[in-house]
């Protein structure tokens, strides 16, 4: 039986560092909404993720 993970978090963006700890996926940290919106933008087209705003200045960006 082979088994594959499905669901995961292939990254998050923030513009505060302070808001995330640990884990596995890289962080890439904006200098603003604007540039947290295009690394959000081309990682979710390169990776065929999906972008998710937790709506306290991270996104996640997750493979469905």
């Amino acid at each position: 039986m082979k088994q594959s993970l499905t669901k995961f978090i292939l990254a998050i963006i923030t513009q505060d560092p302070g808001l995330v700890a640990g884990g596995g996926a890289p962080v890439f940290i904006a200098r603003d909404r604007n540039e947290q919106d295009r690394i959000a933008l081309y990682l979710a087209r390169v990776t065929e993720g999906v972008v998710h705003d937790l709506e306290n200045g991270v996104y996640v960006l997750v493979k469905h």
